[in-house]
């Protein structure tokens, strides 16, 4: 969410396959960022084959930016599991999406859909955070507007967001069974960009990987997930992502500053795998996913 806060407190969340149909996004017409086209995203996924579709956030958000992250490293393996269309709405103007995706690298194979205003997320039923409905406290016969950053502060604390402070913890002490293929990938990414910190890796005169810090490290060197691992490249997208292009990036939507996301996938139109987000910056584990399909 608001990336001063985010950047550390991200998480893997757990899928969750619960059979929603896909007649809740028919009629929501979002456009291309590449071509302005207009898609209708239930159309989309209805459609005959494997098609995916990520309900992003807004652009500088890091459930946005590990969404955009996770697609980038993992886009091989969907195609190698029959996807044949990935497209990705995210919460904001198409120009701030193709920003997005210069800064982090996305492929052109992912097809962004701006959706500024959250449309798709809210029919799909993603999180929307604490107290989205509330737009003023009674006190008396005083009126008290509450901020939409007043709610983020009470999903920083869980209040609508129940997997937010683990998804702190977890980005520290990282996951013996964990992987780490796509944070190093990320890392090098912004790297290469000029982002800091860039002292966990060395990269090669052609920005290729040669040595991995966290590899190093002793005891936890060969766990999947080293601690810190992820909180580093968090830091790294804080800085030099949200906090470097806020102004670009920050959504035009009030209601999409605390709104959280998630994915469907559809195989000839039926859903074969579904998940929203259940806490700032804990979304799908792509892992799962890929097993999924």
């Amino acid at each position: 969410m608001l990336p001063l806060f985010s950047g550390v407190l991200l998480f893997s969340g757990v899928s969750a396959l619960v059979g929603t149909s896909t007649s809740v996004l028919r009629g929501i017409s979002l456009p291309l960022v590449s071509t302005g086209e207009a898609i209708d995203v239930g159309e989309a996924l209805a459609a005959p084959g494997t098609n995916m579709l990520v309900l992003g956030t807004y652009p500088a958000d890091f459930n946005m930016i590990e969404y955009a992250q996770r697609l980038t490293h993992y886009l091989p393996a969907l195609q190698e599991r029959g996807v044949d269309r990935v497209l990705c709405a995210i919460n904001g103007q198409p120009s701030s999406c193709s920003l997005l995706a210069e800064l982090v690298g996305l492929p052109a194979e992912v097809e962004m859909l701006a959706d500024e205003g959250g449309d798709a997320g809210r029919a799909f039923s993603v999180g929307r955070g604490w107290l989205p409905d509330t737009d003023e406290f009674e006190v008396g016969e005083t009126k008290i507007p509450v901020s939409p950053y007043v709610k983020l502060l009470g999903m920083l604390l869980g209040l609508g967001a129940a997997n937010t402070l683990p998804s702190v913890i977890a980005g520290y002490i990282g996951n013996p069974g964990g992987k780490n293929g796509w944070i190093q990938q990320a890392l090098a990414q912004g790297q290469r960009k000029g982002r800091w910190p860039d002292v966990a890796l060395d990269l090669d005169e052609r920005g290729a990987v040669i040595r991995n810090a966290f590899d190093e490290l002793p005891l936890v060197g060969g766990w999947g997930r080293r601690p810190l691992e992820l909180a580093t490249l968090r830091l790294q997208t804080m800085l030099g992502v949200s906090l470097a292009h806020w102004n670009e990036l920050q959504p035009t939507d009030d209601r999409c500053l605390t709104q959280l996301g998630g994915v469907v996938v559809t195989r000839d139109g039926e859903v074969i795998y579904e998940y929203r987000d259940n806490g700032i910056c804990s979304i799908a584990n792509f892992e799962e996913l890929v097993a999924a399909i």
